[in-house]
Order: structure tokens, then sequence, then C-alpha cells
């Protein structure tokens, strides 16, 4: 079934090497819905071509109406030009201008592309770490959901539980979770690149499977869920970052800070992004969520800005503060059926007691 359905994109041709354009080279946008954007379904459109070579917009188009013999007026205004489509009919005029993209490109934001804290600082002679150590430390993300280039598709929406949760209790465990996330946007790039070299499907199949795993502990992720999350995201004009957090927001390791706007064109939004603070381990998400309104280092930040998630994980100062009694973990525990939660607890112990001695030696 993986193999079947890998051939479906592989056979699409240029869905990673040649991405289809998100818009076209005219386009509009108008705020129809009165929200101060232009970034909802509906309102923006490609433009379409006139008889004396202009073109019209069809947000809020209307026919002209007859004033004498071949003369037309635009009902909405005289500064409004009537126009016949290059396929012929009724002259039509539209409040909304046109833009060519390439003359006014649209300006976009780029991805946050936040690295995350480094999982080894230095250290001294004796191999104590002198940089800065911070506890469940999360990666400013963001995801688009519907708006033009995205081609109106939501890839915020959750696609299931891909990445497995797992505390971890090392140093190397830190940024494991958001490596699974980017070793399947590169399963993907391999099995297209084997397809474009003369592999079977079958076999770029195989190539882009194996290039998934590398590195990366096979139990920590769902395949078959990884393969089926690729294909959708990939037809949707999502792009790598979008993906990622759409896996980790998925698996419930995301904490959304808000929305922004992340594309424009003559300052009209057009796209809008939600910006999160994303973790390693869903626990790691909990704690942070109901462990930063304990501490007052965080008060007046909060989780920064949609378009600047704070994201900075506990020192082990503030860790050590932290009421742990006070802090419901049932969201935790309810993916744990199998094991009590005083087993938990105990082991939740002696992980973080076992990851504080690491970092500390």
């Amino acid at each position: 079934m993986r193999t079947y359905v890998l051939a479906i994109v592989l056979a699409i041709g240029t869905v990673l090497a040649d991405p289809l354009p998100a818009y076209a080279e005219q386009v509009c946008a108008a705020d129809l819905n009165g929200n101060g954007d232009a970034a909802d379904p509906g309102e923006t459109a490609s433009c379409t071509e006139t008889q004396t070579g202009t073109y019209q917009c069809p947000l809020g188009q209307v026919a002209c109406t007859v004033t004498g013999p071949a003369t037309y007026a635009c009902p909405l205004g005289t500064q409004y030009e009537c126009e016949v489509p290059v396929s012929g009919g009724t002259p039509t005029c539209s409040p909304n201008a046109c833009q060519d993209t390439g003359a006014t490109p649209v300006v976009e934001e780029p991805p946050l592309n936040d690295p995350g804290v480094p999982a080894d600082g230095s250290v001294d002679a004796n191999g104590n770490c002198t940089a800065n150590i911070e506890i469940f430390s999360g990666r400013a993300m963001r995801c688009r959901p519907p708006g033009l280039l995205t081609t109106f598709q939501n890839c915020c929406k959750d696609k299931g539980k891909i990445v497995k949760d797992g505390m971890g209790s090392s140093i190397s465990s830190l940024g494991t979770k958001i490596a699974v996330a980017k070793g399947v946007f590169t399963g993907m790039q391999a099995a297209y690149t084997a397809f474009k070299a003369g592999a079977t499907a079958s076999q770029a199949a195989s190539a882009g499977a194996n290039a998934m795993i590398v590195g990366i502990d096979p139990t920590s992720i769902a395949i078959s869920l990884a393969v089926n999350f690729m294909i959708e995201v990939l037809l949707q004009g999502c792009d790598q970052e979008d993906m990622e957090t759409g896996m980790l927001r998925g698996s419930g390791m995301c904490h959304e800070v808000g929305t922004y706007c992340t594309s424009k064109i003559l300052g009209i939004c057009i796209q809008k992004a939600k910006g999160h603070c994303c973790f390693n381990t869903k626990l790691g998400r909990i704690i942070q969520e109901q462990g930063r309104p304990q501490l007052k280092s965080f008060n007046g930040l909060g989780w920064g800005t949609p378009k600047k998630p704070y994201c900075r994980g506990f020192t082990p100062e503030e860790f050590q503060a932290l009421d742990f009694s006070k802090m419901d973990l049932s969201e935790y525990y309810a993916e744990i059926e199998a094991r009590t939660q005083g087993q938990i607890q105990i082991d939740m112990k002696d992980r973080i007691d076992a990851y504080m001695q690491t970092i500390g030696n």
C-alpha cells in the first residue's frame, strides 16, 4: 500500500522540484467580510483579460448599464471602466484593481526557521557545560491556514499522531522528535530523486522510506501515517515548515501562540500563518503551558507574539521552582493507560533526575 500511494505522488512529476505557482500573474484581493484582510477563501481571485488587453477583477464585478448606442456606464461609479471580456459578452466593471505580481510581487514573510537550542553546548576542561542550560526548550514554528499561497488548503490541519511521544532521558534526545519531522520531508525528496533517475515506483518508495528513517528510531514515527501526510501536504502547496509544524501539532507537541499575516500585496494581507512553540514531547508542551504561569520570569513575556514566539526552556533554577502538584497532567496520563499514575510519576522523577545529572556533569 505504501508503494502504491507513493507511486501516485511520484507520477505527478514535479511536485517537489517544480512546485506549481500559488497565484496567477494578474490577481486581485478584496476584504469582503470586513475583517481587515483578504486572506479568507473567496477574497482573492485571478483577473480575467479584456478585449482592450487590460485585466478585470471578478470580485464585486457587475454588468454595465446601457446609456446610449454602444455606450455603457458602470453603476458603481464613473471611475470604474466598462470592459468586454476577451471571450466576448456584456461589458462589466469591478471596483477592485488587478495587480501584476511580476511588477508588484507578493511580499512574503520567510518561515520562522528557528533551529532551536543546540543539543550540545561548550564544555570546560572538566566536562562541565558552560552554555545556558534549558529544560523542555521549544522551537518557534509556523503553519499556514487556508489562503492564496496554500491554494486555500489548510496546512495546519491535524493529520493524526504521526510522531510518537516519549520523555527522553539524555541531551541527544531533545531534538529527536523535530528531527523526525524533517526526516519525513527528506524521505519524500529522496523518493522523487530516485524516480527521476529511472527507478521504478517500488524502488523509489524504498529509497524514500530508507532516507526517512536514517538516524531516526523507527519506533518514534507512524510510517504509514507519515507517508499519507507527505502526499497530502505536498499536493496542497504546503512547504517544509508547514509539514514539520503540522506533524508536531497533530501529535500534541505544539502550543499555538496566535495568527499573523505572512503575505501581502500592496499592503493587503492575502495569506495568514499561525505561530507556535513546538516541543520534542507532549509532556514538554504540557509542563511549559502549566509551568510558565508559576514563574515571574515569564510575566509580561508569555509566549511572545505569533510572528516571534518565545519558546525558551526553563533554567535549572526555574525548573526546580515548579510545583508539579499544581499541574494537571491528565492529558499525558490518558495516553499511557497501561501504567498507573504513580508509576508514571516515579518514572518522570527518575528521568528528570537522570537528565539533570547528565547536564550537570
